[in-house]
């Protein structure tokens, strides 16, 4: 007998859906920081033993949509609602169980199991905590509630064993060597964009795309060149910083991080260019890697 299945992880932003996903995956695939919206894309990690293969997606937080690039970000969570075998909606214990009631009334349609995860309880206490519990009963009656700390590990294993047990009978849907659907290039623009994330302020990495020119693999070495997208000349002033020291850093930075990733030794060249309001053209949002096909 084998077992596959689609698990896929939902919820507002910043309640802690990459760290989640990185940890039941053992590998880092989602970039992790402290600002919402980290998370752009559907990212699938995929876990394989002998007789079973479970497909883990991450998807950017839920939000109202205010432009075309969060509307593409908000249908790729709603795609996360329609094949999951199993669904986890990931909660916390410091928001508003109705928050984004919107998503929440397209969850309670789901006809897959839903595990729904109170994260963060470290920030808790037991009382507060029964206090959610009882709440979210109430909003999501079918939901199986299970309070973790992704961040100290705890009752992870247990998650892991549920989502086992959930996960119907089926061949693989993907080569058993496989650890995700995504090609190498598109981590290499995750790994940048989360140093932007981490380096720069305000409004900056929201107004930033990565993308990969050049990957030229050899037996030492990978030459890769990429392109730091922005939407106004003045933004590209402050990505490039001061005699380009801004940009050396965030370089420099995702560098060391691309050669664990890979392994390997890097060779990486970054520039940047403006592309008036990006964000709202479907063209360069298609090019991207936002449109759903």
């Amino acid at each position: 007998m084998h077992k596959s299945g689609f698990v896929n992880i939902v919820g507002n932003p910043n309640v802690g859906k990459s760290t989640l996903m990185n940890l039941l995956v053992g590998e880092k695939l989602s970039i992790i920081t402290s600002k919402a919206q980290t998370t752009r894309h559907r990212i699938m990690g995929i876990v394989n033993t002998e007789d079973m293969q479970i497909v883990y997606s991450d998807t950017p937080g839920v939000l109202r949509p205010s432009y075309k690039l969060q509307e593409n970000m908000l249908n790729f969570s709603e795609s996360a609602l329609n094949d999951a075998d199993v669904l986890v909606y990931v909660s916390d214990v410091v928001e508003k169980p109705d928050k984004n009631d919107f998503f929440l009334q397209k969850v309670k349609a789901v006809s897959s199991p839903i595990l729904l995860i109170i994260n963060k309880i470290d920030l808790s206490n037991q009382k507060e905590l029964e206090e959610k519990v009882i709440e979210w009963k109430e909003i999501l009656p079918q939901a199986e509630i299970i309070p973790l700390s992704a961040i100290h590990r705890f009752n992870i294993d247990y998650l892991k064993k549920r989502i086992e047990e959930l996960i119907p009978e089926s061949p693989p849907y993907f080569e058993k060597d496989a650890m995700t659907d995504r090609p190498a290039r598109f981590f290499v623009t995750e790994i940048i964009r989360e140093k932007i994330f981490l380096y720069y302020q305000k409004e900056i990495p929201y107004s930033v795309e990565v993308v990969v020119e050049a990957f030229e693999e050899s037996k030492d070495i990978i030459r890769i060149k990429t392109l730091i997208v922005v939407e106004r000349d003045s933004q590209k002033g402050i990505i490039i910083g001061d005699k380009g020291k801004a940009i050396k850093k965030v370089g420099s930075m995702a560098r060391k991080e691309i050669e664990k990733f890979f392994n390997k030794k890097i060779f990486l060249e970054i520039f940047v260019k403006v592309e008036k309001d990006w964000r709202n053209r479907d063209q360069l949002l298609k090019s991207f890697g936002y449109k759903l096909e």
